[in-house]
């Protein structure tokens, strides 16, 4: 599906998120916390690692939540997702946990699936636009993602909440990220899967924006164009 404007509009510059919307998050976490699962013997106390999977990506995505708000510094949200998702098992180790964060920060980032369509997209928008990355996510780990996947080629510049000191929807982030490179609104756009981070966050800065709705949740929002596959994006860009 694709909702388009009447009148295309000729763009220079395309922001992307990274997790979720090229670097497949959700298949390359849950790799690594089968691998740890079983290098931690978690087995002993849970009864199949897709249990532990689910309850960290709760966790995870509730911790994300307060670190996008400000409310939590990303060396708490490291160590403190795995403390509670343990403990939700009746596991209380504190020492287990951290290690168990530093070892996930580690492995994942090495893990190389991506959104369906990530390779042939970015082959074809990159004889076109300048790419440019803007994410929430740490910093070194998402450059390891992109080096590690054969992404970094293909972008200009790498925008990160660490480095800006705000998080996607900021303004200040798509502020930063724009003023980098010298691209203007009017010839920006971004595109991500969080309507709200993503989508909303760029509406509100000023510049269009593409909603990677790959789920096909069904929302009430007006954005500039809505895709469900990468590959849409060749019917306007």
């Amino acid at each position: 599906m694709v909702r388009l404007r009447t009148t295309l509009k000729q763009y220079s510059h395309i922001f992307f998120d990274l997790d979720r919307t090229l670097w497949d998050f959700d298949r390359n976490s849950r790799e690594t916390l089968t691998e740890l699962y079983f290098r931690y013997n978690l087995n002993t106390s849970i009864n199949n690692p897709d249990d532990f999977i689910n309850i960290f990506h709760e966790v995870n995505l509730q911790l994300w939540e307060f670190y996008r708000r400000g409310e939590m510094t990303k060396d708490v949200l490291r160590v403190e997702r795995f403390k509670l998702s343990f403990e939700r098992f009746g596991i209380r180790n504190n020492s287990m946990a951290a290690k168990f964060g530093d070892d996930y920060l580690e492995i994942s980032p090495l893990k190389t699936l991506l959104v369906p369509h990530t390779r042939e997209i970015l082959d074809y928008l990159f004889k076109r636009y300048k790419l440019h990355i803007i994410t929430n996510g740490f910093l070194s780990t998402q450059q390891i993602k992109m080096k590690n996947c054969g992404l970094d080629k293909y972008f200009t510049s790498l925008t990160s909440s660490e480095m800006v000191g705000y998080n996607k929807p900021r303004p200040e982030i798509f502020h930063r990220a724009l003023s980098a490179v010298h691209a203007r609104k009017n010839e920006s756009i971004m595109i991500g899967d969080d309507l709200e981070v993503d989508s909303l966050g760029a509406k509100k800065f000023g510049i269009d924006q593409v909603f990677l709705n790959r789920d096909k949740v069904k929302h009430n929002q007006t954005v500039t164009y809505e895709i469900t596959s990468l590959m849409e994006l060749e019917n306007f860009l």
